[in-house]
């Protein structure tokens, strides 16, 4: 007998991990702040454990919390791209695109509405996945991922739609405590599991040595990480074009004039056979205008 808790738990689990905020969390389910906060308190009752940190105004993963979102990423995943397929074979004419989370949120996101005005007769799937798309086992129309400069792909159609420039983000609060990169030897480094590298790879751009590296908080996503970084929980390594709106916002500062340019920009990929497709082409063709916009 399969031993698994109530999905809209982990639903309500995932989704909190992802924002660290039962509020966000509950925008994005479409219930209440409440229900979400019920729905973890009885996923942690069912498995007798802790998940989350309740502080005043922000919510913290424990390291139990850590390591479960860690087990049960990849099976959710698997779960919602089994579902996208099964769905697509009822929805032909549906474009199907395969995302990171955090890019899916912080930059797709926020232009959707722009693609449904331009192409109302567009039916979009978005999956999101912390890995590179299997594209002959999920069958994907469209995946964004980092792909190599120049890395030709044998059957793959490859268009750069962004460069990855990063640098260290935190709180408003948080800034005013920290004026030069030689102030980071005291200040808690926030890691992200995708991108382990980030924070040697600044630092040796910025001459900066005898930082340990590995210190800090460390969280299973960019999202994650961006948003402990809000909340003054320490200085994150941020991706421009996906931090941008709130550099602009105010909700995050860009520390520092130092700015690493990654050799693996965000990519389109889609099959060669299918690149050609109208409506795949129209995705394509408005995220490398939207990309125009970010630049």
């Amino acid at each position: 007998m399969l031993k698994i808790p109530s999905f809209s738990g982990l639903r309500a689990f995932e989704a909190s991990c992802r924002y660290l905020s039962f509020n966000q969390a509950s925008e994005e389910l479409g219930v209440t702040p409440g229900a979400v906060s019920r729905q973890i308190q009885a996923l942690e009752h069912y498995l007798g454990k802790t998940l989350f940190h309740r502080h005043h105004k922000r919510i913290e993963l424990t390291a139990v919390g850590r390591q479960y979102m860690a087990e049960i990423t990849l099976p959710l995943e698997k779960i919602s791209a089994a579902t996208a397929r099964l769905r697509s074979e009822t929805r032909r004419d549906a474009v199907s695109v395969c995302a990171y989370p955090t890019f899916a949120i912080r930059w797709l996101i926020p232009r959707w509405a722009r693609l449904y005005d331009r192409y109302p007769d567009i039916d979009v799937q978005l999956i999101t996945s912390l890995n590179p798309a299997d594209f002959e086992r999920d069958d994907f129309d469209i995946s964004i991922q980092v792909v190599a400069e120049g890395n030709n792909m044998r059957g793959m159609r490859i268009d750069k739609l962004l460069e990855i420039d990063t640098y260290p983000v935190c709180s408003p609060a948080l800034a005013e405590k920290i004026r030069t990169p030689e102030d980071l030897r005291t200040a808690v480094l926030v890691h992200e599991s995708p991108r382990p590298t980030d924070w040697p790879r600044w630092l040796k751009e910025a001459g900066i040595e005898d930082i340990d590296t590995n210190r800090g908080l460390h969280f299973e996503s960019a999202n994650m990480a961006l948003h402990a970084a809000m909340n003054g929980l320490g200085v994150a390594i941020g991706i421009d074009a996906l931090v941008r709106d709130d550099v602009a916002a105010g909700r995050l500062i860009k520390m520092f004039d130092v700015v690493r340019r990654s050799g693996l920009p965000f990519h389109i990929v889609s099959a060669a056979r299918k690149a050609s497709r109208p409506k795949l082409a129209a995705v394509r063709d408005w995220m490398l205008e939207e990309a125009g916009r970010t630049t």
